[in-house]
């Protein structure tokens, strides 16, 4: 895949946000996509589901196909924001198409399911849908960070299909955390190929629609990706506060941030990993959902709180940057003029000198 990458001209290129050396290739996503599409297409093709997931399962495939394409693409002309957020739209309309939709919730107060009306359950989805498809998106910064943070939803989301006696479910979330895996070897740091925006498309939609296929899934989906999904959340608040396009790409992100406190990448992502890991058990563990709600709010308030830490240093270590080269410019040109005043006297006793001699 990397020689298929840097053939075809598909290389991440170092600047910005970029800091790796040298170009990348960023064909990682079609090894991802075609380990996880193969085992889930012969899955269904099998016919080892039951009747009522035969809708939702063809809507994660071709969802699935969809957002391949569309990140091959944007990997190849690098798309602006207007153009990838259609993209998004496209894909959770394509998963309301098929029923892969949120249709309730578990109350937390009262254990109770509450069915939505339709266009609560549409716009629920859309929100689901783009919002996990950001956040991978997002998330996909450092090394191995994304790709194995999915590995751990994954693995979780089939746990708890087994749990819940949808054995068949299970398959494809092992189908999908088993390409992680694999990948993972080749894009743990220091990365030989990075996953690209097809990559991480096909990684948000597919950990999107999979926790949507079983009852209360989408709590520990929550659980799991809390760090990410608040981090997320955080720098499209940031951004929309400062005046700028929610959907661009800065280093406030809280793996960025840690990158400039000094942390390794490899200490970053196993800390994520960490993370993600343990509440992910947590949410398994816990069964009432009040307790799952508390665990979701305190660990989402603490992630905000270090991230609004961490922000206001980096903002003034930047202010302080600042200052000090405007000082820095400003001796240069004190220097400068005292250079330039230093011939001027020396004229002037030249002159008075010539005065004497006269």
């Amino acid at each position: 895949m990397a020689k298929l990458g840097k053939r075809l001209g598909l290389v991440a290129i170092p600047g910005g946000r970029r800091q790796h050396t040298g170009p990348a290739p960023v064909t990682g996503g079609v090894g991802l996509f075609l380990a996880f599409f193969l085992v889930a297409l012969g899955l269904f093709l099998s016919g080892t589901f039951k009747p009522e997931h035969d809708l939702p399962l063809r809507g994660v495939l071709i969802g699935t196909a969809f957002v391949f394409l569309c990140g091959l693409a944007d990997d190849k002309v690098e798309f602006k924001a207007g153009p990838q957020f259609a993209i998004q739209l496209s894909a959770a309309i394509i998963a309301i198409t098929f029923t892969v939709w949120i249709q309730e919730v578990t109350l937390p107060f009262t254990d109770k399911p509450s069915h939505f009306p339709r266009p609560i359950t549409y716009l629920l989805t859309i929100a689901w849908v783009m919002g996990m498809m950001n956040t991978v998106n997002f998330l996909d910064g450092v090394d191995g960070l994304a790709t194995g943070v999915s590995a751990i939803a994954a693995t979780l989301f089939a746990i708890h299909s087994i749990t819940l006696g949808q054995n068949e479910i299970a398959l494809y979330a092992l189908a999908l955390a088993g390409a992680c895996v694999g990948f993972l070897i080749f894009n743990f740091n220091p990365a030989r190929v990075f996953l690209g925006s097809s990559g991480a498309m096909v990684l948000g939609f597919a950990l999107a629609t999979l926790s949507i296929l079983a009852p209360a899934r989408v709590a520990t989906a929550l659980l799991v990706m809390v760090v990410p999904i608040t981090d997320t959340a955080f720098r499209i608040y940031d951004r929309w506060r400062h005046g700028r396009s929610p959907l661009q790409g800065d280093r406030g992100h809280l793996h960025y941030l840690l990158l400039d406190r000094g942390f390794s990448q490899r200490q970053i992502v196993i800390g994520y990993w960490i993370f993600c890991a343990v509440f992910g058990a947590l949410a398994l563990l816990i069964s009432a959902p009040i307790y799952k709600l508390l665990a979701l709010g305190v660990l989402g308030l603490l992630v905000v709180g270090v991230l609004v830490v961490l922000t206001r240093k980096d903002s003034s270590s930047k202010t302080q940057d600042s200052s000090s080269k405007i000082q820095d410019s400003s001796s240069k040109i004190q220097d400068s003029s005292s250079k330039i005043q230093v011939p001027s006297s020396k004229t002037q006793d030249s002159s008075s000198d010539s005065q004497i001699d006269s």
